[in-house]
């Protein structure tokens, strides 16, 4: 038996009248959060460059695109055949130059491409008041940096070398919640143009402070 079709099997039966309770009561609403956690894990493997660790995490978050569709099946929705047959016909369609007789060899003119079929899909689906593309709302990266400073200060630790507290104080007295979207927009803006990925950056540095405050910790106990 195909690996996949032994998985959707495995997640069919955990759903099942003798399946796991915790499985049974799921929704799609009710796993959103699971799979913001399994692709932060994910997106950690990648930044260590922890291969082994990647492929487990892949295989968790495929967990999750198994477990929305087998939900979409039991209310005669979609399955996961209707996913991949939609994925594969929109990887085809938007890759003419692969797949049909189009000839483009820049990467610049492939993203062009892109976005032109992707408007083109979407005709009469849009609010036409919009100039940006409907984007996810969650940032991973920054709701783990809030909440690795939030267990520092709950935690009243020592971050003497670490992090600026008094530079940190003044900032936080005088921003306000615009002050705060400009200035968080200009700094992805000069990383755009920086060619760093923000997501990536502060993730790494959010890591980098966590270990130096538990190095100290422990030299501390030392």
């Amino acid at each position: 038996m195909d690996e996949l079709q032994r998985l959707k099997k495995i997640v069919a039966r955990l759903r099942g009248p003798d399946g796991c309770p915790w499985d049974q009561k799921q929704t799609h609403q009710s796993l959103a959060d699971c799979l913001i956690e399994e692709c932060a894990e994910l997106l950690d493997s990648i930044d260590h460059n922890d291969v082994e660790n990647m492929c487990e995490e892949l295989g968790d978050v495929l967990l999750q695109v198994v477990m929305h569709a087998q939900l979409a099946e039991e209310t005669n929705g979609f399955d996961l055949s209707t996913v991949a047959t939609k994925l594969n016909e929109k990887l085809i369609r938007r890759h003419p130059h692969v797949f049909g007789d189009k000839i483009i060899t820049d990467s610049n003119e492939v993203d062009a491409q892109w976005d032109a079929i992707k408007a083109e899909e979407k005709k009469g689906r849009s609010d036409h008041s919009k100039i940006f593309k409907s984007l996810p709302p969650r940032l991973p990266a920054l709701l783990y940096a809030r909440d690795v400073y939030k267990q520092v200060v709950k935690g009243n630790m020592n971050t003497e070398g670490v992090l600026d507290d008094d530079k940190i104080s003044e900032q936080g007295k005088k921003l306000n919640d615009h002050e705060a979207g400009a200035l968080l927009f200009d700094i992805v803006a000069a990383c755009r143009q920086a060619d760093i990925d923000p997501e990536s950056a502060l993730r790494r540095y959010t890591d980098n402070i966590i270990e130096k405050l538990e190095n100290a910790q422990r030299q501390k106990k030392d």
